[in-house]
């Protein structure tokens, strides 16, 4: 499966994004992340192959969301309500396994990367 991520960029605090993903091959399961400088890699969202499923990391619940369009191959996370705090480089990663509330955050338990774009949100 190859992945690949768009639509970063940069946002007025408050401001609204939608980051794409791109996902060729067989339907996975898809997270996103984010990593900022200096930080480790967390887990923003997850969302199942067929979407019937999404968890969210306590820090984004309310403000991001998380959808996919299987016809399109695609996979979207809308970001609303944006702080300075989501600035980082967000990715999307696959995975075939079905994860659970404990697990679907740990980067380590995805298989497949895209390249990360970056948001930015600064006045």
């Amino acid at each position: 499966v190859q992945l690949q991520a768009s639509g970063g960029g940069l946002v007025q605090p408050g401001g609204s994004l939608r980051l794409s993903c791109a996902a060729t091959g067989d339907s996975y399961n898809i997270g996103w992340f984010r990593q900022a400088p200096g930080k480790e890699r967390e887990g923003v969202s997850y969302i199942t192959t067929r979407g019937g499923r999404t968890f969210y990391a306590g820090s984004v619940r309310g403000r991001f969301t998380t959808r996919r369009d299987n016809a399109k191959n695609m996979v979207y996370l809308q970001m609303n309500s944006l702080k300075p705090e989501d600035t980082a480089v967000y990715y999307c990663a696959a995975t075939s396994e079905n994860k659970i509330l404990s697990s679907w955050s740990q980067a380590q338990g995805y298989s497949y990367w895209g390249q990360g774009t970056q948001v930015t949100v600064s006045s």
